[in-house]
């Protein structure tokens, strides 16, 4: 149940991500291109392991999620604001700190990212926990 939680959110938050980039035609910046990096094969991984039943793909996807959830959370302080330096868009007509980038006009992209892989993480410690009993 847990492997498949975990599965289900890095199918939805990829399958966002290529909505967001591909539908909508928005450009990612760095920092989203990095947590993309890290989100996409975990959809992979965790779908190959919940249809599989193997409750050891969690060591192959807690380090893909443990470093996507570093990103992100750098990337969430840098659009709150609680680090300075610029969030850098790959194009000068995109940026991340834009309200086009929030969800219900009000939750910002980087944050539903680190939502996604604290999500993963913890159905990831779950699996763990479980499994080693």
């Amino acid at each position: 149940m847990w492997l498949a939680t975990g599965w289900i959110t890095a199918l939805v938050a990829t399958l966002s991500a290529i909505f967001i980039g591909e539908v909508m035609g928005r450009t990612p910046c760095v920092l989203c291109w990095y947590q993309r990096i890290f989100m996409f094969p975990l959809a992979l991984v965790l779908g190959v392991a919940s249809y599989r039943g193997d409750h050891d793909g969690w060591r192959y996807a807690m380090p893909l999620a443990v470093v996507g959830a570093g990103f992100a959370g750098y990337h969430t302080l840098l659009y709150w604001r609680v680090i300075e330096p610029e969030i850098v868009s790959c194009s000068a007509e995109t940026s991340c700190s834009g309200a086009e980038m929030a969800i219900l006009g009000s939750i910002p992209l980087p944050f539903v990212s680190l939502l996604a892989f604290a999500l993963i993480v913890i159905s990831l410690f779950l699996v763990r926990h479980h499994t080693n009993k």
